[in-house]
């Protein structure tokens, strides 16, 4: 079957777990050859045998592309391995902490930062040369924090704000050569970070996530990568600039209305891949240093 991303070579940061591993999968799905790029450790090598076994091209880096030499390294390979670069996706991130501002760690803040912001830049920076010739695109993750802010993670919807105001300057930059930049924008998705047990997210948190959406349930990350593809493909070609909310409503959601909807209607849909690696994202992002 002919896929919307067919003949398409995209870049994928943050591949090997929860969202990432979705859009990996999802891409090749629809026909795109892949580069997955994850931090040592994470389990990019895993995603691309999934696609290699149902007849995709997919290969991998390993590097912290929040460094220069990484990031410029990680486009080459691309260029080496599949001669062009159409689609650049900046999934790359990390939720490190929940506190209060005032007591939020120094260390977690600095690791945000640069985690979060440098990536993006630098990933886009030297995409840009490639995507100019193919007259390509660059979708990069924001979020609804990015729009309202988050209590306890103050500095991570700060970073997200970055991220939405870089892509519009992007977009807006890039037009005359071709090049579109967008931005899709999760609510709470069902993966490590909006979890107590896998995650920095607190009991209180979690809850909250649920009752201030109004389809009262978690998003999955299918159901995200679903819009990236979309904004990846020809079929959005006059969509630049701007910031798809993929948030279950909570941008708009008034109160606990989450608790409004009826138990049959908090069933997420079936999806069509084999996500092994939901859960392990805040595993792997997390430093050594920080325990």
């Amino acid at each position: 079957m002919y896929g919307r991303l067919q003949g398409k070579v995209a870049i994928i940061t943050g591949a090997g777990t929860g969202i990432g591993e979705a859009i990996a999968k999802k891409f090749a799905y629809e026909g795109a050859r892949v580069l997955l790029v994850g931090l040592p450790g994470d389990p990019i090598e895993d995603v691309a045998a999934y696609i290699r076994e149902r007849s995709g091209e997919a290969d991998t880096y390993a590097g912290d592309i929040a460094e220069p030499d990484y990031a410029q390294a990680a486009v080459q390979k691309t260029i080496d391995r599949f001669q062009k670069l159409d689609i650049l996706i900046n999934n790359a991130g990390v939720f490190l902490e929940t506190n209060e501002t005032q007591d939020y760690s120094i260390e977690a803040f600095d690791r945000t930062i640069y985690s979060n912001t440098r990536s993006v830049f630098l990933m886009t920076k030297f995409a840009l040369p490639h995507l100019r010739k193919t007259r390509g695109c660059i979708v990069s993750a924001g979020s609804e924090s990015g729009q309202l802010g988050i209590a306890k993670n103050t500095p991570y919807g700060g970073t997200k704000a970055f991220i939405h105001a870089f892509m519009k300057g992007v977009a807006a930059e890039q037009a005359m050569y071709g090049v579109r930049a967008n931005c899709v924008c999760p609510g709470p998705i069902d993966t490590a970070w909006t979890h107590k047990e896998t995650g920095p997210m607190d009991a209180q948190m979690e809850k909250m996530n649920t009752q201030a959406t109004p389809m009262g349930r978690l998003g999955t990350p299918e159901e995200v990568a679903n819009v990236y593809a979309f904004l990846a493909s020809d079929e959005a070609s006059y969509v630049t600039g701007a910031l798809f909310f993929v948030d279950g409503g909570i941008t708009i959601g008034k109160g606990a209305i989450g608790d409004m909807v009826p138990e049959e209607l908090r069933k997420p849909p079936k999806g069509t891949f084999d996500l092994q690696h939901e859960y392990e994202g805040y595993k792997t992002a997390k430093p050594v240093w920080m325990g």
